[in-house]
């Protein structure tokens, strides 16, 4: 785990104007740090910079940048490969010199090419540099789970795990883009590929860009809409098969994940994930698990308790920390300075508070995200299958409401609120994004230019009759990696904390895409099979 930036340009960048951006993640990487710059034709020279946050061979064998023995590869990287072991297997015929997963990225890569990526499970952002074809690849994990920025100027290409990196870069415009700001102000976060600055991107999950002398290519080599409908050709309907495979392939990813040559935890709220992935842990472990929670003393929002009364039953060893509105007031100035851009989403300073918490003991933390998007846990997958329900009545509304005379009386405006909505929810590419439009109404109203549409206008793409699935998918696309994953690497991140996520394990994720939907959702039992797995052997 690391931060990792960059450069391939004509402008004159030195070693110590590197070093100055690759030095803006010191937080990411306190353990180590290594820039260099190499020429390349046509006037280009490539720079590479890495902060390495040591969890793997923690010796100087796993230095970044790091090379192939002829130095035709080189790579900076950031994230953990979790099958590098497996991996390595397959290549024998490579002078392995160190136990890290970054050798087995220029290994693999020398063997299968870029395509090695497909091989990989895990999360992660590399840049890879091949002196035989010239060609430097971007490569940003399947979920999203590791940030990548890049930025594309006259030709040149300037990349970085974050933003900091690119806007000290003597020359740098901080020209706002004034076309995010609306959707921002609906959504609260600001989605892959667009980014704050005009000119700067987010590789989006599961991408490779391909950059050659100021061409660039991207594509996807994991794309969710497309996986999804390969994986339901291989159907999971039996509800005993799919509890004992699935609790497997979650077993296998928590073990995985707790590989490290640092000490390792988990985070604990009580809930259904964090708890699952808690008493996994707690199964492969030979001592008591370290966990840690956060609780408020307003009880309305404390799960503390719930996460103290877990922690009993499994025997972990836990620490929790209740916090105070004035602690929580303490970190809001550094939230700009951690998130780089603009981002409202609530629970960033009780993410940065617990790990925080769990620094003070370790340097690794479990996490149970993504149980909600890929086995429909949140109250909106609810209302959205309600909503499908209503909608033959909600369309036969709108048509009353819009007959002449009808109309002119304001009958719309007269009608409840949930009517109104359902009503109204017209627009078959937003159909699972229903909600208030007056909300779209003034976040538009905030913002003097013409922007992106607030909702995301691409629900056809999907392919997918039902609402309920429709919607999860949306998420894993937009509101996981733009929110959530954001949230908790930056949040993780400050503190120099690794955060890992065994749902987000690739077979976890394409193995939910073949399970029958019944099997996630019945009758307002959401999380079925998570929920069962929690509470038997």
């Amino acid at each position: 785990m690391c931060g990792i930036c960059g450069f391939i340009s004509k402008q004159n960048i030195t070693l110590e104007q590197l070093k100055k951006m690759n030095d803006t993640m010191y937080h990411r990487g306190p353990n180590d740090s290594g820039e260099e710059i190499f020429p390349m034709r046509d006037g280009y020279s490539i720079g590479l910079a890495q902060r390495r946050l040591s969890i793997l061979d923690l010796s100087p064998l796993g230095h970044q940048p790091m090379h192939s023995p002829d130095r035709r590869i080189s790579v900076v990287y950031n994230g953990e490969i979790y099958n590098f072991q497996e991996i390595k297997e397959e290549l024998k015929d490579y002078p392995f010199v160190s136990t890290c997963d970054t050798e087995v990225i220029i290994a693999a890569y020398l063997k299968w090419g870029i395509d090695c990526v497909n091989r990989f499970n895990g999360m992660f952002a590399i840049c890879l540099y091949d002196r035989e074809s010239d060609d430097v690849y971007l490569v940003r994990d399947r979920i999203g789970k590791k940030p990548l920025y890049y930025e594309v100027e006259n030709g040149n290409l300037i990349f970085g795990s974050e933003l900091k990196p690119l806007m000290i870069r003597e020359g740098f415009q901080k020209k706002i883009r004034t076309e995010v700001l609306s959707r921002f102000l609906f959504q609260q976060y600001i989605n892959a590929p667009d980014s704050i600055f005009e000119n700067v991107y987010k590789l989006e999950p599961g991408s490779i860009l391909k950059f050659h002398y100021g061409e660039i290519k991207i594509w996807k080599y994991w794309d969710i809409k497309e996986v999804y409908h390969r994986m339901q050709q291989n159907p999971v309907t039996d509800y005993g098969q799919a509890k004992a495979e699935l609790k497997e392939l979650l077993k296998k990813s928590v073990a995985a994940r707790m590989i490290s040559d640092v000490p390792l935890g988990a985070f604990l709220s009580g809930g259904y994930d964090s708890s699952l992935m808690t008493a996994i842990a707690q199964e492969h472990s030979d001592k008591p698990v370290k966990t840690f929670s956060i609780g408020f003393h307003e009880e309305r929002y404390n799960e503390a308790k719930y996460a103290k009364e877990v922690a009993a039953h499994l025997g972990t060893d836990h620490t929790e920390l209740y916090i105070d509105e004035q602690e929580m007031f303490q970190l809001v100035e550094s939230i700009p300075v951690y998130y780089d851009e603009p981002f409202a989403d609530s629970s960033q300073i009780p993410t940065m508070l617990v790990s925080q918490l769990a620094k003070e003991s370790v340097t690794v933390a479990l996490s149970g995200d993504g149980g909600d998007e890929f086995f429909c846990g949140y109250n909106i997958y609810e209302n959205v299958h309600q909503a499908q329900l209503l909608d033959r009545l909600g369309g036969l509304t709108h048509g009353i409401c819009n007959l002449p005379g009808l109309k002119q009386a304001g009958l719309a405006d007269k009608l409840p609120f949930r009517v109104r909505v359902i009503a109204g929810n017209r627009n078959k590419e937003t159909k699972t994004q229903f909600g208030a439009g007056s909300y779209v109404v003034r976040a538009n109203k905030m913002v003097s230019s013409e922007g992106l549409p607030c909702h995301y206008e691409i629900e056809s793409g999907y392919g997918v009759k039902d609402w309920q699935i429709r919607r999860m998918l949306l998420d894993m696309d937009t509101y996981l990696p733009g929110d959530i994953l954001c949230k908790v690497d930056r949040a993780s991140m400050k503190y120099s904390l690794e955060a890992r996520c065994p749902i987000l394990d690739k077979d976890v994720m394409e193995y939910s895409f073949r399970m029958a939907h019944n099997l996630k959702y019945e009758k307002g039992n959401k999380k079925r099979i998570l929920n069962k797995l929690l509470h038997t052997k």
